[in-house]
């Protein structure tokens, strides 16, 4: 198996079957808090980068092979790249789909979801998992890092994920990965909740660095930061 990995055990999906529908670390950032370490291939670039075929082949193998697993909870697209970065992901949802009830999830960066198309394509998920690590550019610039296009801006980002609520049906749920220093500050929590009450996820998730991250001076919120944030963010705001 190329393409698929686990299941694993997440502290957000429970039992989840991984896809990666990209090469490794084809990405439009480059986060400082990342696991991976760093973007090997800066791109927005939209390509069919694994084809559609072989992840919807291999996925039917795993069933086959293993009946018992039906009761994975989701199959989750995500890997070692951003998934929205493959053109054919339309038809590897609904390829998936076709093949078990098993829920499907994405989780993506967002960055590419100012496109109407790319939103067209990721419709019929079952649960989207984007980020929102800033609310403006120059903390955008410092966390996520973006690949320098006149497209990539947090504006962008943010309409994409508004755009997204009007037209998916499914669950959203809502992450922000918090770095002591830059995007933890009080005042910065209060212009997440304005930005966040017009996406109107069905929750919001804060995160932490749990892993080694990219770059070795990222640093944890102290507990008590992170606690006060949840609760500016409101009733929806859970800690991972």
């Amino acid at each position: 198996m190329n393409h698929i990995y686990g299941p694993v055990s997440s502290r957000r999906l429970g039992v989840s079957l991984g896809v990666s529908v990209t090469p490794y670390k084809y990405c439009p950032l480059n986060c400082v808090y990342c696991q991976l370490k760093h973007t090997t291939k800066f791109t927005l670039d939209r390509k069919e980068y694994v084809k559609a075929e072989s992840i919807i082949s291999e996925v039917a193998q795993f069933f086959k092979a293993h009946p018992e697993h039906q009761n994975i909870d989701y199959i989750t697209l995500s890997g070692s790249g951003e998934p929205l970065l493959n053109s054919k992901i339309e038809i590897i949802i609904s390829g998936i789909k076709k093949l078990t009830n098993v829920p499907l999830a994405l989780i993506t960066n967002s960055v590419l979801l100012y496109d109407k198309d790319v939103r067209r394509d990721i419709l019929k998920a079952d649960l989207i998992l984007p980020s929102l690590d800033a609310v403006t550019q120059d903390v955008f610039n410092k966390i996520d890092r973006p690949v320098n296009s006149p497209r990539i801006n947090i504006e962008n980002v943010i309409g994409g994920l508004i755009e997204l609520r009007r037209e998916f049906k499914g669950k959203i749920w809502l992450e922000i990965m918090l770095v002591k220093d830059i995007n933890d500050s009080i005042e910065y929590a209060a212009k997440f909740k304005e930005v966040i009450d017009k996406i109107n996820p069905d929750k919001i998730q804060l995160n932490i660095p749990s892993r080694m991250p990219c770059e070795a001076w990222v640093k944890i919120p102290t507990p008590r930061r992170i606690k006060k944030i949840q609760s500016i963010l409101g009733e929806k705001c859970e800690l991972m």
